[in-house]
């Protein structure tokens, strides 16, 4: 039986990590948001630019990252910084509560000095770094963890070796009773019919053609096209020539274990085994819907080096290639282009990768956390209003 240490939250879940975090509910406390996680050493800035102008579908999809973000099991405490009247600071920290977590929000209100109300979240976030730091592992069991996967800047060789290395340790975490999510919906727009056809019953498969189809509409109501407008320049240079070339070596990731539900951005699923979770291409939503939906460790391959991280979960990246590992070996965790030169099969790499998220679990620091890559924004389905 595999288990990890980690950190037992008062609702049940385990987390990986025990992050303090401050974060804002809308855009305009940015700026303020990283200057306040200044005045506490360790405590890490969740800072973002949406919660203020959207549409109902939108800002319902902002709240539930943020309650998703602040609520991670890798979360020991949060601080909100909301901003005058309506806000929903208050309201999701209620809701928090009530499931047991540690937060607490501060609302800037006009007629209040921000010095006042720097000096009071710097306050809270000291007692709350004091308690992090009495918080206790305990043994958990590798069936209460949940990994997320996900690609970016991918190449020719991302469907050859890293892809389908992160679906055998996929398979892997799934057959030990653990949980794996697959995002990004526009890269498996030309493959979608093999993923459906693994679900585990039609009304799973049917849900999923009905966003891959959703997706594709939205983005033809705007005049493009997915299908001509994919693969990116980027994959091109990498040596990708159809959308569906890169599709096939996106689903890769997810093995082939039986797909068991399809859930929203930042939904957290009500399933175990593997998942589809409707995202974007663009990977630093994509993570970030991954985390507020459970995911407490995320698999990233990469044939460009993209050095995108998270702030609250550990991202490890698996380049796809032996060059890429030789000129930015800094950014890469594991190399698969040890498949290319015929050093280790897929099937070994999967085991490694695997081995990596043991290691991850039990408080390892992984690549992007140790050069502090924290890159955080929230899906948007429609324009600014």
């Amino acid at each position: 039986m595999k288990t990890f240490e980690g950190y037992r939250r008062a609702n049940g879940s385990i987390g990986v990590r025990n992050h303090v975090i401050v974060i804002n509910t809308v855009g305009e406390l940015a700026g303020l948001t990283k200057k306040m996680a200044q005045l506490v050493p360790g405590v890490i800035p969740v800072a973002h630019q949406a919660g203020k102008a959207q549409y109902p579908e939108d800002l319902e999809q902002t709240i539930r990252t943020l309650r998703g973000t602040a609520g991670h099991p890798n979360v020991s405490a949060a601080l909100f910084l909301g901003m005058g009247e309506g806000d929903p600071a208050e309201e999701i920290v209620s809701a928090l509560k009530k499931d047991g977590h540690h937060v607490h929000a501060i609302t800037f209100q006009k007629g209040q000095s921000i010095s006042v109300v720097l000096n009071e979240g710097k306050l809270w976030l000291e007692k709350a770094m004091e308690r992090s730091r009495n918080e206790q592992k305990e043994t958990a069991d590798i069936t209460e963890l949940t990994i997320g996967l996900e690609c970016g800047g991918s190449d020719a060789w991302s469907g050859i070796t890293a892809n389908p290395a992160i679906g055998v340790c996929s398979d892997a975490v799934v057959r030990d009773g653990g949980t794996s999510i697959l995002a990004e919906t526009t890269e498996a727009i030309g493959a979608e019919h093999i993923l459906a056809n693994r679900a585990v019953n039609p009304g799973v498969g049917e849900k999923f053609l009905k966003i891959v189809k959703d997706y594709e509409m939205r983005i033809r109501d705007t005049g493009e096209d997915i299908r001509s407008a994919n693969p990116t320049p980027g994959n091109m240079a990498g040596g990708l020539t159809t959308l569906e070339e890169k599709s096939l070596g996106c689903i890769k990731k997810g093995g082939n274990s039986p797909l068991m539900e399809v859930v929203a951005y930042a939904q957290k699923p009500a399933e175990k085994g593997f998942i589809f979770m409707d995202t974007p291409g663009y990977d630093v939503e994509s993570v970030a819907g991954l985390a507020a939906g459970g995911a407490q460790i995320v698999l990233f391959s990469t044939g460009k080096g993209s050095p995108t991280g998270s702030p609250i979960v550990p991202v490890i990246k698996i380049g796809t290639n032996p060059k890429l590992y030789e000129i930015m070996s800094e950014h890469i965790d594991v190399n698969a282009g040890k498949i290319i030169d015929g050093l280790n099969t897929i099937e070994e790499i999967g085991e490694e990768i695997y081995r990596k998220v043991i290691e991850a679990a039990n408080g390892v620091p992984t690549a992007a956390e140790k050069h502090n890559n924290q890159e955080f924004a929230i899906w948007r389905l429609a324009e600014t209003i």
